[in-house]
């Protein structure tokens, strides 16, 4: 592997840069986010009080974070400094973190939210992460984590040719399971998803039966203490 990406370089870009890999999908660049935050919503069963987005980076999933859940405190950690003062500029009213700085061991969160960020994650370090996460989740919390799906060969192109994925390790879900399982987490289920662009919104309703085909885009995975 590579030396790990420092996201300080890309923080005025950022936008840009996934945009260009990712048009060919769809041109809305808020489609991601709301995408996968309107699909955790439609897995809980009661709305979070507080929420933790780990790896928050610029912010781009606050806004939906805050519209589907507007009664929940959120948080927003990261390790790129520069991430989170572009972060703390568009969202003023919520509380961003450097990673590992400033949130107490004892703060937990109903809902811990990242998406497209364990596979930045050292290997080596990805069990001692869980470890963390667990930490922070309350007693009857949920845990979703977004990966990059590594069976899919456009999302391998992409990953190979971005380029702060240089340092990109993908994760296959059995190894996610793993990591979780052994932190202490009760895995619940993995989906898949980002099948159907929103260009076909007649196809849409499909997802939800091919969520255990491994072809989508991205997986999903959820998970309690």
């Amino acid at each position: 592997m590579t030396n790990r990406v420092d996201f300080d370089q890309y923080t005025a870009d950022y936008n840009k840069l996934l945009q260009e890999r990712t048009d060919f999908f769809t041109k809305d660049d808020g489609y991601f986010a709301r995408y996968k935050v309107d699909l955790v919503k439609s897995k809980l069963k009661t709305p979070p009080r507080r929420i933790l987005e780990y790896g928050c980076g610029i912010g781009r999933n606050i806004s939906f974070l805050q519209k589907c859940f507007p009664e929940a405190a959120i948080v927003g950690t990261d390790i790129s400094a520069a991430s989170l003062d572009i972060a703390r500029e568009d969202y003023p009213g919520v509380q961003f973190i450097l990673e590992d700085e400033s949130l107490s061991n004892h703060d937990t969160f109903d809902l811990i939210f990242i998406a497209g960020v364990f596979h930045h994650i050292p290997v080596i370090e990805r069990d001692k992460v869980a470890q963390k996460l667990r930490q922070r989740l309350s007693s009857d919390g949920d845990i979703f984590i977004f990966e990059h799906n590594p069976y899919n060969p456009i999302t391998q192109r992409i990953v190979s040719t971005c380029p702060y994925d240089d340092d990109a390790v993908l994760l296959r879900p059995k190894e996610l399971r793993q990591r979780l399982s052994g932190a202490g987490f009760q895995v619940k289920e993995t989906d898949y998803c980002l099948f159907v662009p929103p260009s076909l919104p007649k196809l849409i309703w499909l997802e939800r039966y091919l969520a255990r085909v491994p072809l989508g885009g991205q997986y999903v995975l959820h998970a309690k203490k």
